[in-house]
């Protein structure tokens, strides 16, 4: 099988190739629908693949780079998807879910992230000719049914692990002159501070949102002011409406106000960790309320940067003293999330290893680590994360290995981490074997020499 990690897409290539896909599909099945050209390829009880979906994750894998274009390889990423919609269609009849709130951070958190690649909302509003909102609501149901599977796999092989014996047993199968041949690799880690609002700052993000609700008490619409000011890219453009929403799926400060108001009726100014809301409920339907808010974000000035430079000079300090590790420095006091729990350091998105080739770093990160020693922690620097905000980071460069054949003592993380992998597919293999009876399966004709129904013999 292919793995597609979980369809979880990590560059802006690969994510653009797939989002403009996703955003043609409506308009080309509709053309198509009489025609072979799309269609349901195979059905899973009341889960379908769709050819237009195979060929989105077609164009995605040969996008990727890193697989080649072999002539079954439309059948195992076929394979694949069959997998993933067993996995739905047992999550269905068992009744696995994932919260609501859960489905719409992970929708904000790649939105930030892929608007930030390509310049701004609005650049990505008209290169698709939608707002960000229509994009998220056409991404929702991929993003749920990707964190689904993705809980699904994790029922199955989350407790997996691999001991010391079967890492060695794994690598003494391999032929020896089929062991892989590694470039230089570099371990390199990084400890993120974002720039925090001065209390200045804060003051008159405030002062701003308190002229808005005047204007707004004064008469003028509330959803338009949201459209011209707010600086919620989810909710601008509609208004600065959110929807519905139950109890404790959103900030407390801002639930706690909520609930507090009668329909048409303005909140107070309400800070969170997001920044200054004004905000109007429209309705509550039973446990469900529905709002709007305008946000307005405190800028991080120069002078707050050059605060949180100071602080991670002392933080490196103490690393260099060895009063603290850079990995617990970095768990402790590390504003990145993708990071802070891998001791700081980068991983290698094809491996999941800590091990990165050299000619795969990032180019900023490889021009600083470029003249460093092993061990070396650089000063402070400025950094801008992948949502846009002023930070600053320091890096740490923890090993560099010369070019060598793969071997037990220089490589078991990498080895381990291939022997932990054939295990976790082992055992959906297994899973699939196990439950591939509890459904029924359809194939398109055109599709049979993948031979799809004989995983159900």
């Amino acid at each position: 099988m292919i793995a597609f990690k979980n369809g979880i897409l990590s560059d802006k290539k690969t994510f653009l190739l797939w989002l403009a896909c996703l955003v043609m599909l409506p308009a080309f099945a509709q053309q198509k629908k009489n025609t072979v050209l799309d269609g349901i390829i195979v059905k899973l009880d009341n889960q379908i693949i769709l050819r237009s979906e195979l060929e989105i994750n077609y164009a995605q894998a040969m996008a990727s780079g890193q697989v080649n274009n072999a002539p079954d390889l439309k059948c195992e990423i076929l394979r694949s998807l069959v997998m993933n919609k067993l996995m739905l269609a047992r999550a269905d009849a068992d009744s696995v879910v994932v919260p609501d709130d859960q489905v719409k951070g992970e929708l904000d958190r790649r939105m930030a992230y892929f608007v930030a690649q390509i310049g701004s909302e609005q650049k990505l509003e008209e290169y698709y000719g939608k707002t960000i909102k229509q994009l998220k609501d056409e991404l929702a149901k991929q993003v749920r049914d990707q964190l689904v599977m993705q809980k699904m796999q994790d029922n199955i092989t989350g407790r997996i692990s691999v001991t010391p014996s079967e890492v060695a047993k794994y690598y003494n199968k391999i032929p020896k002159d089929s062991l892989p041949y590694f470039s230089t690799e570099v371990e390199v880690g990084q400890i993120v501070k974002i720039g925090k609002p001065s209390r200045k700052n804060r003051d008159e993000a405030r002062a701003r949102l308190e002229a808005l609700k005047k204007r707004i008490e004064a008469g003028e619409d509330f959803a338009t002011l949201a459209r011209q000011y707010s600086e919620d890219p989810g909710s601008a453009a509609e208004g600065g409406t959110l929807g519905f929403f139950k109890k404790k799926e959103l900030v407390p400060e801002y639930e706690a106000a909520a609930l507090k108001l009668e329909p048409g009726k303005l909140s107070h100014i309400v800070e969170s960790q997001f920044g200054f809301h004004l905000i109007q409920l429209i309705e509550r339907r039973g446990e469900e309320f529905n709002t709007r808010h305008i946000l307005i974000k405190p800028a991080a000035s120069e002078i707050d940067l050059a605060e949180t430079a100071r602080e991670l000079a002392k933080l490196r300090a103490a690393i260099v003293k060895d009063s603290i590790s850079f990995a617990k420095a970095a768990k402790e006091n590390s504003d990145d999330r993708e990071t802070k729990n891998n001791g700081g350091l980068f991983a290698n998105p094809k491996d999941g290893s800590s091990y990165i080739p050299l000619d795969k770093i990032n180019p900023a990160v490889f021009f600083i680590i470029d003249t460093m020693t092993v061990g070396q922690i650089s000063q402070p620097m400025p950094y801008r994360t992948d949502d846009g905000k002023e930070a600053q980071r320091i890096i740490y460069l923890k090993s560099k290995t010369p070019p060598h054949q793969a071997n037990l003592k220089d490589d078991y993380q990498k080895i381990s981490a291939a022997a932990l992998a054939e295990k976790r597919n082992n055992a959906l293999d297994e899973w699939f074997e196990k439950n591939r009876g509890s459904v029924f399966m359809e194939v398109n004709p055109d599709f049979v020499n993948c031979n799809l129904l004989q995983m159900q013999n």
